[in-house]
This record gives structure tokens, C-alpha cells and sequence, in this order.
């Protein structure tokens, strides 16, 4: 391998072999002459940087790269670091927004001053046409694709609903959803699943496991947990990555209407897909300004935060994401714990009353034996946020 490998850091990625529904972890590196993925139990692949196509262009402000070669034909590569995205622009400038706008505009040398205009509009303005799309998406396509996903997420897995429980669940719920304003309403589900997760899906729809629920030490915990994925919604993360999983017309079918055939899809690939780390900070602050609305103590979130670093301190960073159940594409845990601490104090009242708080631990009913086999998500989801 050349030198200049040596000293490039790794990113993570998913990678698709375009040939199974699933995507696998790797490695990738930007090596001497293109992009390396290195696959578990295989050789490593390398995708010159010439040939490299992107689902969107890289900008100077890109969180993330969805990538295809045809050096892998069908295959997709998907890495949601900004850092990895900036650094392929500058040994991929084809790939870059300038370069893909200066191709576009060659046959409209002679264009009028409105079409002027508007190129220079969209290029100060940096706009993404993932999020766009995502924003027009009509709210029946993106609560059908949403319900879709978590039944593509649960599997077999029934859902919780002891009545005390599911109360309680509700009042925490709607006490957040009403500090969160603009009339957004979310539909919360518990799945009894001993996975230690939680996850947004399209048209403010949030699944939690009972595994979190019965690992939270206190409502106020959960309840910034809650407020996070509430962040991903209020800023229509879910429906970003969707777009950008199953492509621009694809999206657009959505908005007309869809079909069976791309609702199917929807769910199979937003289960392959983390949320960059920019997004996380995106929801993590969402998170604390609905908190603070609600008059709910972020001292709870931070507290998971603490648990989670002591863990990670305790097994190595590798282990203890594996162990925990958190994506290794969140930023680091030390990192969501300063911003989390440097939140001003303010007058609070708990989530939830004690009362409250053990129907909630309890919503799954008493602990049973788990289940010989358990038809797994389709395609076997990857844990999903947190």
C-alpha cells in the first residue's frame, strides 16, 4: 500500500453489495489512488477516485457521502462523517458542488439574467435537494413510510401497553411534544425488545425498547432520550436520510401518492442508515430546548451520558459501543456530556411522579422467558440512535 495510506485515518461506513438487502460495517480509508473499503473476512476494495459517483454533491458544508463505483457495479458505500466528505472533495474535485454546477451551467453560457440569478441563489445558499424534498414530503407518505419502518424495525416483537404504563407514557409524551411548539404531535410505541435503543422514524413516529426502559434510572433519563429523538423529528432527519437512501425519484413518487413497491423500499433502506454526526448535535440541542421548555431537568440526560462514558472508559470505545447498543457514528460521548453540562440551571419539576415512573419501568408487564426465535427486522436492523 502507498505511504500516504499509512498516515490516513479510518472512517465508518455501511457498505451494500447491491446483491443482498442488508449493508455491512467497515472501514474506509482515502488511500493514494481512491477510496479503500475494508470489509470483515474480505479483500479490501478500492474505488479509484476518478470513477466515483455521488448521490449529492460535496459542498463545504456536507455532514455525510453516499457513494457508487463502477468499480462495484450496484454497490452503494454510505459514510455520515462531515470530515470524510470534505477530505474526499479536495482528492475527488469532480465530485465537488462547484464542479458539478460549472458542468450544468456550460450549455447556458447565454442563459438570461433570472436564470443568473437563481444559480447564484442556490449556490450562497448551499441547498440541499435531500432536505428539501424532505420537507414537501405530504404528512400521509411520511406517516405511511414511518409505520412501515417500525414494523420493519420491531419484527415479530409485540408492542407494550399496560394500561398504567401507556398512561404514564402519554402524559411524558405530550408534556414534551407541547414544549417542543408548533402543534407537533408524536406517536411513541414500545416495543418488548431487551436491545438498549431508541429510534425516529418518518412522520414524528418514536420507538423505544423495553431494554432502555428498564436500563433508564429515572424518568428525567428517558425523558431526554425521548426529547432527542423528538429532535430528529422536529428537524425531519428520518425523512433526509430517506430521501437520500432510495433517491430523489423515488421521493418524488412518494409525494405523489407512492406505491406499495417504494413503501416496501422505504422501510429497507432507512434501517441501513445511521444519522450523521452533525445531526446527533442537531438533536442533542433540540433535546435540551424542549427540556427546558417543559420544565424537565437536563440533569437526567446528562446522567446517561455519564453512564455511557463510564462504560466506555471501562471496556474501550470499541466494546463498550458494541455492548451499549450506540452507533459508532454519534459523536463522542465525552464531547454530548460537555454540551449537555454547560446548560444553565432552571426552576424544574421531575418527568414523572414515583408512581408514574414505576408504571412506565413496568408498561412490558413482568419479565417471561424470551421466545425460541424472533423473526428478525427485514433486513436485520443495525441499532439505530441514542
Amino acid at each position: 500500500m502507498h505511504s500516504d495510506t499509512a498516515a490516513s485515518p479510518l472512517f465508518y461506513g455501511r457498505f451494500s453489495d447491491g446483491r443482498t438487502a442488508g449493508a455491512t460495517d467497515v472501514d474506509v480509508r482515502l488511500g493514494a489512488s481512491g477510496v479503500e473499503v475494508m470489509r470483515k473476512g474480505a479483500l479490501p476494495l478500492v474505488w479509484p477516485y476518478a470513477g466515483l459517483v455521488a448521490a449529492e454533491p460535496l459542498s463545504s458544508y456536507a455532514v455525510d457521502a453516499l457513494l457508487s463505483s463502477p468499480a462495484s457495479p450496484g454497490a452503494s458505500l454510505f459514510v455520515g462523517e462531515g470530515l470524510f466528505a470534505r477530505k474526499l472533495a479536495e482528492k475527488a474535485p469532480h465530485l465537488t458542488t462547484r464542479a458539478q454546477r460549472w458542468q450544468h451551467a456550460k450549455p447556458w453560457l447565454l442563459a438570461t439574467l433570472a436564470t443568473v440569478a437563481a444559480a447564484i441563489a442556490v449556490w450562497a445558499l448551499d441547498l440541499s435537494p435531500a432536505r428539501t424534498i424532505a420537507g414537501l414530503l405530504p404528512d400521509r407518505a411520511r406517516s405511511a413510510v414511518g409505520e412501515q419502518i417500525m414494523t420493519e424495525m420491531s419484527g415479530d416483537r409485540p408492542q407494550c401497553d399496560a394500561g398504567p404504563g401507556r398512561a404514564a407514557l402519554d402524559r411524558l409524551t405530550t408534556r414534551l411534544a407541547e414544549a417542543a411548539g408548533d402543534n407537533t404531535r408524536f406517536k411513541v410505541v414500545v416495543s418488548d425488545w431487551d436491545l438498549m435503543n431508541a429510534f425516529a422514524a418518518p412522520g414524528e413516529q418514536i420507538l423505544l425498547t423495553r431494554g432502555l426502559i428498564e436500563k433508564a434510572q429515572s424518568a428525567d433519563e428517558l425523558a431526554g432520550v425521548l426529547a432527542h429523538e423528538m429532535g430528529h423529528g422536529i428537524e425531519r432527519h428520518p425523512e433526509t436520510a430517506l430521501v437520500r437512501a432510495i433517491g430523489l425519484s423515488a421521493a418524488l413518487e412518494l409525494m405523489m401518492g407512492g406505491s406499495s413497491g417504494t413503501l416496501a423500499n422505504a422501510g429497507l433502506f432507512i434501517a441501513q442508515l445511521a444519522y450523521s454526526r452533525d445531526a446527533e448535535r442537531a438533536a442533542d440541542a433540540e433535546a435540551l430546548r424542549i427540556l427546558a421548555k417543559a420544565g424537565i431537568s437536563a440533569k437526567g440526560f446528562a446522567s446517561f451520558f455519564r453512564r455511557v462514558q463510564k462504560e466506555e472508559e471501562g471496556s474501550g470505545l470499541g466494546k463498550s459501543l458494541s455492548s451499549l447498543e450506540v452507533l459508532r457514528t454519534h459523536p463522542v460521548t465525552e464531547e454530548r456530556l460537555r454540551v449537555v453540562e454547560r446548560t444553565p440551571d432552571y426552576k424544574s419539576t421531575p418527568a414523572l411522579d414515583e408512581k408514574e415512573w414505576a408504571a412506565l419501568k413496568s408498561i412490558c408487564g413482568a419479565a417471561r422467558p424470551k421466545p425460541d426465535k424472533v423473526r428478525p427486522a427485514k433486513p436485520a436492523p443495525p441499532p439505530r440512535d441514542i
